[in-house]
């Protein structure tokens, strides 16, 4: 991975360069320590998975230029670390934000229960119209599921985030995630500057900051 950089630079690290772009996004991937965000993104970024678990130290990033709808984008996509003694760093790189994959693990309820807080995170320190995918991932460890793809779904739809359950090691959904993710990116770009949403309202749903509604609760940490 290549060196994290001033995360209100507002460039491209390592590639400002390159003008042939049509738009560039800067993505972050957020959740817990050990749901799988790198491999996440080393599957995404270079198709590559490895078993070894290492932590990441504060952030890093990968990027990646994809074509959608006849438009070519650069993804500018962070890595960030999990453990709560990073969070002051991590969430400096929420500003300028325009899309967030929130991570959890299917074998670690605890892991999803963390889910509302990340969530609140995004509410307070990103941009309001950042969009946001809910990832269910190491869907591969179907017989150690701890979280059931319904609750996921309900808890998706009150916060109106997508849903996607993924395996980076199998590379089930991992494309299709990024593609969703730039999808509603685009969508929200074409509503425009005079649309009758505000900022802070975006399209997630419910005040992310309200008190957590019944099956948010329920969650057994």
């Amino acid at each position: 991975m290549a060196t994290a950089r001033d995360p209100a630079a507002g460039q491209d690290p390592g590639e400002a360069s390159d003008q042939n772009v049509d738009d560039m996004f800067k993505l972050l991937i957020i959740g817990n320590s050990s749901v799988g965000k790198t491999s996440f993104l080393f599957r995404y970024a270079d198709d590559s998975f490895t078993s070894a678990f290492v932590s990441t130290v504060g952030i890093d990033f990968k990027v990646k230029t994809i074509y959608r709808n006849n438009t070519r984008v650069k993804l500018q996509i962070w890595d960030t670390a999990g453990q709560e003694r990073y969070r002051t760093i991590t969430t400096a790189y929420y500003r300028g934000a325009m899309g967030f994959l929130l991570m959890y693990d299917i074998t670690s309820q605890e892991s999803f229960c963390a889910v509302q807080d990340w969530a609140t995170q995004i509410k307070t320190y990103s941009w309001g119209d950042a969009q946001v995918v809910l990832v269910g991932n190491k869907a591969d460890l179907e017989e150690e599921r701890q979280v059931p793809t319904e609750d996921a779904q309900r808890l998706a739809t009150e916060l109106g985030f997508r849903f996607f359950e993924a395996s980076a090691k199998d590379n089930i959904n991992v494309k299709e995630v990024f593609d969703s993710l730039v999808d509603a990116i685009c969508e929200k770009m074409k509503e425009g500057p005079n649309g009758d949403e505000t900022p802070s309202s975006g399209n997630k749903g419910p005040n992310l900051n309200e008190t957590p509604s019944p099956s948010q609760r329920s969650c057994a940490c």
